[in-house]
């Protein structure tokens, strides 16, 4: 599936852009750009695909998508009809990260928005927003220019203490974005990162970083929450995804680029993992 660059270049002297988009349908198209986004779903229902996620969406829900993060909406088939009078409506808000020059990185205050940032590399839904909040979305726009600013930044430090949310991309289609602050953490992604199509064991991880391989599992697994075999073959499927969405390779070639030694363990891994097989979930992107 071709993925297209969309042009978000924010005019007329404004840091950030607010639209309200009414169409019979969302645009159907894959497609990034260079723009943080920050949408808030008024009508409509179908199938949402940020990353390598493919979920359901309704009236309502809140997302936030990272810079250069491929996504698209598409809406349910009777959208499509002649004969349709529905409509799907949203509010989209694009920002570049640094809209406000390097303020999210320098003060202090800052950090929550910062870290905001960070996670939205994989797409955010926040789930359980309160009415208050989500109006203040959704009138943002029915204030001066200093006035919607300032009230821009408190919508973001709100999300930034929101509880309440999934990230959405895996860690496998994003990877190369991700950053960790701890020396011990960046080795072992790394690692984990450039290695993952090869041959490799949670000792094998241990003794790049020095530990004790029982030692190592028990800590992976505190960090995680899940063991390295069951992280190794998500980061794997994420890579799987991306290959096969980029449609350079089949089936059996994804298989063993992304380091899967046989085809009926990528297949099974695929389908635990994404809930669906490889061949319909290339269809269901390329619907």
């Amino acid at each position: 599936m071709k993925l297209h660059l969309l042009d978000k270049t924010i005019f007329d002297n404004t840091s950030f852009s607010i639209g309200e988009n009414s169409y019979a349908h969302f645009l159907k198209l894959w497609h990034y750009h260079p723009e943080l986004e920050l949408v808030v779903i008024l009508k409509s229902t179908g199938t949402r695909f940020i990353g390598d996620s493919i979920e359901k969406f309704e009236e309502g829900e809140i997302i936030l998508i990272g810079k250069n993060l491929p996504h698209k909406w598409l809406n349910d088939s009777n959208y499509f009809s002649k004969t349709s009078k529905l409509q799907a409506k949203a509010i989209a808000i694009h920002f570049a990260e640094n809209f406000l020059g390097d303020i999210f990185n320098r003060a202090p205050e800052m950090n929550s928005i910062s870290a905001l940032i960070e996670r939205a590399s994989r797409g955010i839904r926040f789930i359980g927003v309160n009415k208050a909040l989500k109006d203040k979305i959704i009138n943002l726009n029915n204030n001066t220019a200093f006035n919607r600013t300032i009230k821009f930044i408190e919508i973001l430090y709100e999300l930034s203490n929101h509880k309440n949310y999934t990230l959405l991309a895996s860690q496998g289609f994003i990877s190369q974005s991700n950053k960790f602050t701890n020396k011990g953490l960046d080795k072992m992604y790394d690692y984990i990162f450039d290695n993952f199509k090869n041959d490799i064991s949670a000792k094998n991880v241990a003794e790049v970083i020095c530990m004790n391989p029982s030692a190592f599992s028990r800590f992976f697994k505190r960090i995680q929450r899940k063991t390295f075999s069951q992280y190794l073959a998500e980061i794997r499927i994420g890579y799987a995804c991306k290959l096969l969405l980029e449609d350079k390779f089949n089936i059996a070639a994804v298989c063993y680029e992304s380091g899967f030694d046989n085809i009926s363990n990528f297949n099974r891994q695929f389908k635990r993992i994404m809930k669906t097989t490889p061949s319909s979930y290339i269809k269901e992107y390329n619907a």
